[in-house]
């Protein structure tokens, strides 16, 4: 009875469904989901390249069984490629749902990662929410003894592994979460993911940089026609020792040689109140003087020893002539 049971269960498979329905299927799928959004939040050509540009799609080695459906490929060096359409989609849902709250100060961004504190705080002022840039203190969200507890509607973390710890708490008291996720990004308690490379600073600032500006776009603050004036380069990470080592060079005097070459010296400036009395110049005349008096030529022998006086004799016609 088993056997025809299951033979009876292959057969109808086989004719109920074809081989090629199932990627039908998918095929149909993905054409819906491209197509979900709207002709106007589409992403356009420029928002490609500057993805691109800050490596966005860039992933690990490692990849989680739950963000599998955002990897495009593999390289033959291991590294997972995301795709950046879902990218987009998973963008422009999350900032629905970020200009769908009212008052913008119930929603709290997060991020312990450094690469990710100056977007942090950069998105809390354009956007208007609260920013916890550092280290997060436990309690904020579950303890109501300590001074800094706070009830949000909302929460957004840079990386789901470095801010654990108010992922967990927002468990606790049913707060949604918004995260950047890589492909090595646990999704536990992330209600939306967003599949992007949350490890480098001009990928996390340029992330941050699009979600805030597509907050203001659907707000109607920034029209769709119009450029942001932000750079996304503020949004960026910096250095601060990198920073300091700049100010400091330019602070250095200067002892190259100019590059017109040597000019002479230079004549003093002068003092307050004072000028320097313009001289005449005078010309140089030097004097001439005669030509030189005819010297005796003494008569030349070729014996060295018959101009030398010898003892006793007259010197004085030596030096007559000399």
């Amino acid at each position: 009875f088993r056997h025809s049971s299951l033979l009876g269960l292959c057969l109808y498979l086989c004719v109920a469904r074809p081989p090629g329905a199932s990627r039908t299927t998918e095929n149909m799928s993905k054409k819906k989901d491209t197509n979900a959004l709207p002709a106007c939040m589409k992403m356009t050509e420029d928002d490609v390249q500057k993805m691109l540009s800050c490596q966005v799609h860039m992933g690990t080695h490692k990849a989680e069984n739950t963000m599998m459906p955002y990897v495009f490929a593999r390289r033959m060096d291991g590294v997972h490629i995301l795709n950046l359409q879902k990218t987009w989609e998973k963008l422009v849902f999350a900032a629905r749902i970020i200009a769908s709250i009212e008052n913008p100060q119930d929603i709290v961004v997060i991020s312990a990662r450094p690469y990710g504190q100056r977007a942090a705080l950069k998105f809390a002022k354009h956007i208007g929410v609260q920013a916890i840039a550092g280290r997060f203190t436990p309690g904020t969200f579950t303890n109501q003894i300590q001074k800094k507890f706070i009830e949000p509607r909302l929460l957004i973390v840079t990386d789901p592994r470095t801010d654990h710890q108010a992922v967990v708490e927002s468990s606790y008291c049913n707060l949604p979460v918004i995260a950047l996720c890589d492909t090595d990004s646990p999704l536990n308690y992330v209600d939306v993911a967003i599949p992007c490379n949350n490890k480098g600073r001009t990928a996390i600032g340029l992330m941050y940089w699009m979600l805030a500006r597509e907050v203001l776009r659907l707000r109607g603050v920034l029209p769709r026609t119009e450029k942001w004036d932000v750079m996304p380069d503020l949004f960026f990470y910096r250095d601060p020792d990198e920073q300091e080592h700049k100010e400091e060079a330019a602070k250095r005097p200067d002892f190259r040689r100019p590059t017109g070459g040597y000019q002479g010296r230079q004549p003093r400036a002068p003092r307050d109140g004072q000028q320097h009395p313009q001289q005449p110049t005078a010309q140089v005349v030097m004097p001439v003087q005669p030509p030189p008096a005819a010297v005796a030529q003494q008569p030349h022998s070729d014996e060295w020893a018959s101009d030398i006086p010898l003892v006793g004799e007259d010197w004085g016609h030596l030096a007559a002539a000399q």
